[in-house]
């Protein structure tokens, strides 16, 4: 396993000739503050923010928790639900977060899938 919520080393994006995955994720940051972004690698994305060399906001906030995560098809897909979390207040963000959570806790996915 990756030690990634929802993720397991089998993934489409480290699979070669299968369309990468388009994330959505939202991280806590040690302050308790939320950072949306979105990746085609997740592992390494989170790695670069718990390095202290992800974007500016998390540089000074690492270590970083992935709290919620979204899979989309297409790039444009990924960055147009990337702007729309980023538009929801805090207590909108933190009750996706909650919905996450409980769906790892029935043992659903615990990441969306959208085609």
């Amino acid at each position: 396993a990756s030690g990634i919520p929802g993720r397991s080393e089998g993934d489409r994006e480290s699979r070669p000739g299968l369309m990468p995955v388009n994330y959505v994720y939202i991280l806590e940051c040690k302050d308790g503050t939320l950072y949306t972004g979105w990746t085609t690698d997740i592992k390494r994305r989170l790695e670069e923010h718990n390095a202290g060399i992800g974007c500016k906001y998390t540089r000074s906030r690492y270590p970083v928790e992935l709290r919620h995560l979204e899979e989309y098809a297409t790039k444009e897909e990924a960055l147009s639900r990337e702007i729309a979390i980023k538009r929801l207040s805090r207590s909108q963000k933190l009750e996706l977060i909650k919905g996450s959570a409980q769906k790892q806790i029935s043992g659903g996915k615990d990441r969306l899938q959208h085609k």
